[in-house]
């Protein structure tokens, strides 16, 4: 296998050029343009722009011989990215977060992710007995980014007393839903889509409606706890179980999250 990896497919001028400097260019391109995906919205995207420019130029200025060039372009790429860092912490975490969104990681830290699950159960429970209402939407694959938009940034640990304090009616932050991704609450107050379901039971109020609402758009799991009745549902593919107790819920999101998008 190493020598198949090592094996030269052509030269370009005194450089090999193999399979492995094949992969290698192909595996930077895709980390490079993962990057610009997720960064292609936000302030940092000016600067990583830059950034990439500087390596490009820099590869060159060395390719060719050019050392004045090379010296300077190297010196001014080490502080580009320390600025980079400095100045783009928060989009840097949320790269670092969504990085985690694959199945990979969600296997390795399920340990982790039953955890966070039982906070959300030990929360609902909470709100259900104060009597708060409560809206809570669980991401899976799909990521549902105009929503968390519409809402205000959190991204604290997910634990009971926050979900609590948050849906507590004199607080400015309970009117509309939680996002939570990656074990994460990315924002608060954010404003769901509501169902058009025509067929939709009556006795739904709004909160209800948009937690199906938003299960409808994507494969998040959505979690409502009624104001007036105190009763616990869960949504998903735009269908909504009822009245469940704390036993039943924690095992449904287990096996929600364990088998992704096909549940």
């Amino acid at each position: 296998m190493l020598s198949i990896l090592k094996l030269q497919l052509f030269r370009i001028g005194f450089l090999p050029f193999g399979i492995i400097d094949l992969f290698d260019i192909v595996l930077v391109t895709y980390i490079l343009y993962r990057l610009y995906f997720i960064m292609h919205r936000t302030r940092a995207i000016q600067m990583f722009t830059g950034l990439v420019l500087i390596f490009v130029i820099s590869f060159f200025t060395q390719a060719l011989d050019m050392q004045e060039m090379a010296w300077l372009f190297r010196n001014l790429r080490t502080i580009w990215l320390i600025a980079f860092v400095i100045l783009f912490q928060p989009e840097l975490r949320r790269v670092l977060i969504l990085m985690g969104q694959s199945r990979l990681i969600r296997f390795l830290t399920k340990e982790k992710t039953n955890v966070v699950l039982e906070e959300i159960v030990r929360g609902s429970i909470e709100l259900s007995q104060r009597g708060y209402g409560g809206l809570i939407v669980i991401v899976r694959d799909i990521g549902v980014r105009t929503i968390v938009e519409t809402g205000i940034r959190i991204q604290s640990l997910v634990t009971s007393p926050l979900i609590v304090s948050i849906f507590n009616p004199r607080s400015p932050l309970h009117d509309g839903a939680i996002v939570i991704q990656n074990d994460i609450i990315e924002a608060a107050k954010c404003i769901l889509p509501l169902s058009r379901d025509p067929t939709m039971e009556y006795r739904w109020g709004t909160r209800h409606r948009a937690a199906i609402g938003i299960t409808e758009e994507s494969d998040a799991l959505t979690i409502v706890v009624s104001e007036e009745t105190g009763a616990i549902s869960i949504a998903k593919n735009g269908e909504m179980v009822s009245d469940i107790d704390k036993n039943i819920l924690l095992e449904t999101l287990n096996e929600m999250i364990r088998y992704g998008s096909d549940t």
